[in-house]
């Protein structure tokens, strides 16, 4: 009976001891700059904005009338939205389906301190990708097809440089800020850069830039 009851206390305390150990390697809760949370939130908003109040930029056929336009389209908010949309569906469905953690978190401090979500795709990386093909497309096709070829430097600043120099002060922050891992980006970036090209190809070759004949500055 006594061999009996101290091989259970042994037993046990080698269960114990086997669970604190366990609990003792658990990866320690890495830590996020809060600073960089707050940019990269307000770059990715700035960057979905400037792509609603970015006018078209266009040079009209002789026909109409001469000289570059700019005419402030209210359609822009379907592409604009879609983003937006995708990037939630990302952040409350794709990512937990891929479950890629973000730095410094692993299975075994998961759902803790700066561990309760996953990492990746970014969907910060994919406002910032599609906001900027969303507006190479646009130059694009403005320029090649409703400009005979003329580009104008206004245009490129808006619709290129301007998302461009956002996006990359994004994806800076997530990185430098212990958001995401350069995969994470990656592939949150190049998703976006893909979306936004596709559909901002689709608005700009099927809205045309002009407001018809009536010479207004806004149009549907």
């Amino acid at each position: 009976m006594i061999r009996k009851l101290a091989t259970l206390v042994a037993a046990v305390s080698v269960f114990t001891l086997a669970e604190g150990t366990a609990s003792a390697q658990a990866t320690p809760p890495p830590d996020r700059d809060r600073t960089w949370a707050g940019v990269t939130n307000a770059t990715a908003a700035a960057a979905v904005g400037i792509g609603i109040l970015m006018p078209r930029v266009f040079y009209p056929s002789s026909e109409v009338t001469v000289g570059w336009k700019a005419r402030w389209h209210v359609s822009v908010l379907a592409p604009m939205m879609t983003y937006a949309t995708l990037a939630l569906v990302n952040e409350v469905s794709l990512k937990e389906g891929i479950a890629s953690h973000r730095p410094g978190c692993d299975d075994t401090n998961f759902g803790g301190r700066n561990c309760n979500t996953y990492g990746g795709p970014s969907s910060h990386a994919f406002v910032a990708g599609s906001t900027l093909g969303h507006g190479i497309a646009v130059f694009l096709f403005d320029t090649t097809k409703w400009s005979d070829g003329r580009a104008n430097a206004i245009g490129a600043i808006g619709h290129i440089a301007v998302p461009l120099i956002l996006g990359g002060i994004n994806v800076i922050g997530r990185s430098s800020g212990n958001f995401e891992n350069g995969g994470q980006l990656v592939a949150g970036g190049t998703m976006g850069l893909a979306t936004g090209f596709l559909l901002g190809m689709t608005y700009s070759l099927m809205a045309r830039p002009e407001c018809g004949y009536s010479g207004s500055l806004i149009c549907w």
